[in-house]
C-alpha cells in the first residue's frame, strides 16, 4: 500500500496523515454551561428508550404469535433485524448530537479511552439506564398482559447451555460491540 504523499515534497513521505485528538479532560466543568451537553444527554435518553421499546415489543410480539402458530410472527431473523435496524437508525440520528452511544458499555469504553469526560460518561450512563427503564415501562404499560405472560421479552438460555456459557457469550458480544465502535470512530483505523 502506498503512503499518502499529500503535502510531502521531492519524494519525502509525510510522517502521519492523521492527527490524534488530545485526550478529553477527566472533569470538564464547562460542559455544564452548554446546551449541547444537555441536548446530548436527552438524545441518549430518547434513543435508549426507543431502542428498548421497539425491540422488547418485537420479542413479545414474536413469542405471542408463535405460541399459537409456529409459522406466525417475525421469527428469530425478524428479531435480529429489529435490533440491528433500530441501532442503525438511532446511531445515525444521534451520532451528531451525542455520539450515538446508546449503550453504557460503549460509553464506559469511550471514557476509558479518554474520548469522553467523567461527567459526560456518568450522565450518559444515567440517561441510558433511565431511558431503558422508561422504554420497558412503556411496553409494560401498553401490553401488560403479554408483558407478564412472556416474561417481559427477557432472553433465556437454550437447553443445554450453562449460565457461564451465556455470560461468556455476553462478554464476547459486548467486546465486539465496543471494538466495532472504536474501529468506526478511530481516525487512523
Amino acid at each position: 500500500m502506498a503512503k499518502d504523499v499529500e503535502g510531502a515534497e521531492h519524494g519525502e513521505f509525510a510522517a502521519k496523515d492523521y492527527h490524534d485528538p488530545p485526550p478529553t479532560p477527566l472533569f470538564d466543568a464547562d460542559e455544564l454551561t452548554k446546551w449541547s451537553f444537555y441536548r446530548a444527554v436527552i438524545a441518549e435518553f430518547i434513543a435508549t428508550l426507543l431502542f428498548l421499546y421497539i425491540t422488547v415489543l418485537t420479542v413479545i410480539g414474536y413469542k405471542s404469535q408463535s405460541a399459537t402458530d409456529q409459522c406466525g410472527g417475525v421469527g428469530i431473523l425478524g428479531i435480529a433485524w429489529a435490533f440491528g435496524g433500530m441501532i442503525f437508525v438511532l446511531v445515525y440520528c444521534t451520532a451528531g448530537i451525542s455520539g450515538g452511544h446508546i449503550n453504557p458499555a460503549v460509553t464506559f469504553g469511550l471514557f476509558l479511552a479518554r474520548k469522553v469526560s467523567l461527567l459526560r460518561a456518568v450522565l450518559y450512563i444515567a440517561a441510558q439506564s433511565l431511558g431503558a427503564i422508561c422504554g420497558v415501562g412503556l411496553v409494560k404499560a401498553f401490553q401488560k398482559t403479554l408483558y407478564d405472560e412472556y416474561g417481559g421479552g427477557a432472553n433465556t438460555l437454550a437447553p443445554g447451555y450453562s449460565k457461564g456459557t451465556g455470560l461468556a457469550a455476553e462478554i464476547i458480544g459486548t467486546f465486539v460491540l465496543v471494538y466495532t465502535v472504536f474501529s468506526a470512530t478511530d481516525p487512523k483505523r
